[in-house]
Parts: structure tokens; sequence; C-alpha cells
């Protein structure tokens, strides 16, 4: 099998920024280490000499002469450096000086007195011996100006430039282990953090396989990283969504297929009876006709209810909120029910004392009253009643729907919101639904962003009740 290297891997990336990030690290240290180690050890001698000797002309200038020679031999001690100081004239040395060696210095300084009156300078400084030569110093020498500004001493510094070849064999030795060690980390540790975000996000592309061929509720897993546990927990959360998503389209092919067979099978009943047994006797033609125009509504109802939770869940349908008197709504709504109040004797009663202004979409309200009577309608109970309660709290509106039916069991009523959802048998849907009001009902509540519910005891009844927004003046 032919090993083959995926240059546009993360694994592989990870690995040669570790590895060229090493090499350009080692590159910078042998360069200063190695290459320029001589000529920053000449410049920084320079510098110092050069603070050595303003210290003298400085201390010459303000001190008496017995805290000057003390100040000079204190700084004579402290530094690596040998000085000395004598009159302008002074053949022998007899003056004064400090050194830190055993070395006589009587050549240097005569060389440092030529290049002073060679190039006419209070203060020069020049370099003596060859790079190898072991007794290679810098020389630096100054006039020492009194009160009057008189030259009166010359100060000799002389700065040892021990021979660096030696240091930067050793550096050079030492450079080349430190070298071969950095690499060496670099690529283990390049390999392990490539590992450990690289095996994580092969995990995640696995499942996303999975998940793409269908296997929904896939549990995607992080790793040792945050931004990759939030993208195992996003897809996670996804992957569950689906999984809802498809059950519930599964759900609604079976349930709506089951709707709609039942009066498709209706009307076709009784347009073969039309046909076959009543097309000549007009009454009992005209009782299967009103059977085919109610099983017709009742598919025209279920289309459409279907065709508006679909448009509200997929973002279509927009809020346009107002300003409207809530009780006036509801007492419209009410009037729609004064024929079944007075034919078949239910009793819907409205409880809202002061005319109350919301801030919500009246259309969409007057569907959620409507869907939310109706379903109480279905269950009042003996004795036909429901209440309609609307009340003003703080800043919202409570509105509740009230029956005393046979009440709903408390592990239904999370699933009384979703559609064509089956109760219990005390509880199940009247043919003349669709299944989908109590949908609706979330829907548009949820688009308003209004908080709803729903309380429930068994053999008393249940209330529907849910908080719109007073309109602020």
């Amino acid at each position: 099998m032919k090993f083959k290297i995926d240059t546009n891997s993360i694994k592989f990336k990870v690995c040669l920024y570790f590895i060229v990030f090493a090499v350009l690290l080692m590159l910078v240290l042998w360069t200063l280490q190695v290459l320029f180690l001589n000529t920053f050890y000449v410049t920084m001698k320079k510098a110092k000499t050069e603070k050595v000797v303003t210290n003298i002309e400085k201390a010459y200038a303000e001190d008496d002469v017995s805290t000057f020679y003390a100040n000079l031999s204190e700084l004579a001690e402290s530094v690596d450096m040998t000085i000395y100081v004598t009159h302008l004239g002074g053949a022998p040395f007899f003056m004064y000086y400090r050194e830190n060696s055993l070395r006589d210095y009587s050549q240097e300084m005569l060389r440092v007195r030529q290049e002073m009156e060679l190039k006419h300078q209070t203060s020069v400084q020049l370099p003596i011996g060859n790079g190898k030569d072991s007794k290679r110093l810098l020389a630096c020498g100054s006039l020492l100006l009194s009160n009057g500004n008189k030259p009166d001493l010359i100060a000799y510094v002389f700065s040892p430039l021990w021979p660096v070849s030696t240091t930067i064999e050793i550096l050079t030795n030492q450079l080349a282990y430190v070298t071969a060690i950095s690499l060496a980390l670099a690529l283990v540790l390049s390999i392990y953090l490539a590992t450990r975000i690289t095996t994580p996000i092969r995990d995640i592309t696995k499942s996303a396989g999975k998940l793409a061929q269908g296997q929904y509720g896939v549990v995607f897993k992080g790793g040792h990283y945050s931004e990759l546990n939030n993208l195992a927990d996003t897809l996670t959360r996804a992957s569950i969504e689906l999984e809802k998503s498809s059950m519930l389209q599964k759900d609604l092919i079976a349930n709506v297929s089951h709707d709609l067979r039942t009066p498709l099978t209706m009307v076709k009943s009784y347009a073969e009876m039309i046909r076959d047994l009543s097309g000549d006797n007009p009454q009992k033609r005209n009782a299967h006709l009103q059977v085919i125009i109610d099983e017709a509504d009742r598919l025209n109802l279920l289309v459409n209810d279907m065709l508006t939770l679909s448009r509200m869940q997929s973002g279509v349908i927009v809020i346009e909120r107002t300003h409207f008197n809530i009780k006036e709504v509801v007492e419209g709504i009410l009037l729609s029910y004064k024929l079944l109040m007075e034919e078949d004797g239910y009793r819907i009663t409205l409880d809202c004392r002061d005319d109350i202004i919301v801030d919500a979409d009246p259309e969409r309200m007057k569907q959620v009253f409507s869907n939310l009577i109706n379903n109480a309608l279905k269950f009042c109970g003996d004795d036909k009643t429901v209440n309609v309660i609307i009340k003003k709290r703080g800043r919202h509106v409570l509105c509740q729907i009230q029956d005393h039916g046979v009440g709903i069991p408390a592990d239904e009523l999370p699933h009384i919101w979703e559609r064509y959802y089956k109760a219990s048998s005390n509880m199940v849907r009247s043919t003349t639904g669709t299944g989908l009001g109590l949908s609706i009902v979330k829907e548009i509540l949820s688009l308003h962003k209004a908080n709803y519910g729903v309380n429930s005891t068994l053999g008393e009844g249940t209330t529907f009740w849910f908080e719109l927004d007073v309109a602020l003046k």
C-alpha cells in the first residue's frame, strides 16, 4: 500500500508550521550567537568604556582632588578595566594609576597620546592588537579639564577584548545540539497537537456522513477544545431537530392521509348512493348531497389549516401589530356563535369589565380566540358552558378560556399543542375538527412572543390562557 501525504490536511499544516517556526528560531539564534557575537561584544565594550571615561571626566570637573581619587579607586575596582591618570606631560607615569592586571601599558599609552595629538582631539578610542591576539584590548584616552578649562591631567582606560573565537566554537557545538533537540521537540509536539485536533474532526465527519445518509439522532462527540465542543453540540442539536422533523413529517403524512381518506370515502360513497339509489328521490338526494357538501367543507377547512400552519412555521406569515380593543374583538367573535347557543343550548360568557387596548395582530388574535372557543365547546361537559375571562394584570392582559368538561390528564398536557395529537379515549377529537387548531394557536402566540399555557383538572374542566401586552400610550 503506497503511503500518501495529504499536503492540505490540518495535521500536515500544523507539523509544517511548527518545523518552520523552529527552523526560523534557530536561524535567528545562530545568527546572533555565532555570526555577530564578536561585533556585539566589541560594541558593548566600546559603550561601557565611553561611559567610564565620561564618569572620570565628570568626577574631575565636580570633585576636589582627594574625592576624585577616592571615586576613581572605587570605579577601577568595580569595572573590568585598567585606569591610569597622569600629568599631561608626565613621563614616567608617576602621579596615579589603578590597574586590575600586571601588564605594562606604557607603549599603549604612548600610542593613545600620539593618536590624540595626530587628530587634535581631547578624547580618542582605538583597538590595539589583532583578532587572534590574547592581549588585544580597547584603549581610550581623554584630557581632564580643570576649573579653568585647561587640560591638567590625562586619563587612560584600557579594556581587554578577550578573544571570542573559543566562545563561538563552544556556542556552535551547543547550538548544534539545541537545534537538533528543538526540531525533534517541535516535530513531536506538532504531531501530538495535530492529532488532538484532527481526531475529533474526523469523528465529527464520520457522524456527519451518517447524518447525510438519513441516520438522524446521531450524537456528535467533541474534543479537547471549546470550538470543537461547540461544533459537536450544534451538530447534535441539528441532528435531533432533523430527527424530530422527520418524525413529524411521517406523522403528518400518516394523519393527513387518514383525515383525507375519511371524507373522500364519504364523498365517494354518497355520490354512488345518489347515482344508484336516490337519484330519483329528491328528499334522499338532497340529504346525500348535504353530506357531500359537509365533507367537502371539512376537506377545505383541513387544507386551509394545514396551509396556515405551514406558512407560520416557515416564516411566511408576519405578525402585523397594532393597537385595538380586545373586548370589542371578542364580542364580535361571540356573535358568530349566537345561532349555536340558541339552537343547541350552549352558553358562552364574557367577563371583561373594561375596555382594554392591547398591542397585537387583531386578525391573528381572532383566530386564537376562535380556535380555543371551538376546542372548549367540544369538551365543555354537560353544562355546555364556556367562560371567556379577560383582565388586566400590570403591563399584560390575561386571557382565559374555561370549560367544565372531563379535563386532560397531567401527562398529556405537554402534548396537546402538537398537531394531530391523539389524546386518551375520553378526549377523542371531534370529527368536525382538523386536529390543527391548538397547533395554530401555539404558532400565533409564539410569533407574538406571548406567554401561554393550559391548566386542567380531571372531572372539573380545562383552562387555556395566554398573555398580551398592554398598548403603551
